[in-house]
């Protein structure tokens, strides 16, 4: 193990003393391709900064959309409540299937409106994910 590490140190001092003999021009290209690669490497991790300060925002953005929709979702299931309540009192002079023909629309309405709620989350959520998986 000794061994290993001391042919190690020989073999980096020998790339030292490389570098130190190679001529100024080999010197000044050598830094000058670390220097680029520095400059790549903070642009990449400046891109994947705002990528990521994107994504949470819009993350953020879309979390106050849910709860707006939800809320939304509530006030509109109260009013529903409240029209069938004032329906039911004034339905005593409809027939059952008036009444229920009424309620089946109506169910129908709200369900198709929620599942259009649903797919548009859904999309949104596939999208956030496909764009975390590129950053």
């Amino acid at each position: 193990e000794v061994q290993k590490l001391n042919q190690q140190l020989e073999e980096k001092n020998g790339e030292i003393q490389q570098m130190i003999n190679q001529p100024p021009y080999e010197k000044e290209r050598e830094i000058l391709r670390l220097q680029k690669t520095l400059a790549e490497r903070e642009k990449a991790q400046a891109t994947s900064d705002v990528l990521c300060r994107s994504l949470t925002d819009e993350t953020h953005q879309l979390q106050r959309k849910l709860a707006s929709t939800a809320e939304m979702c509530q006030h509109l299931a109260k009013c529903l409540e409240e029209k069938q309540r004032k329906e039911k009192e004034n339905s005593d002079d409809q027939t059952p299937t008036e009444r229920s023909n009424q309620v089946f629309l109506q169910l129908l309405y709200n369900e198709t409106s929620l599942q259009a709620l649903i797919c548009n989350l859904q999309e949104e959520n596939r999208m956030l994910k496909q764009k975390v998986a590129h950053v």
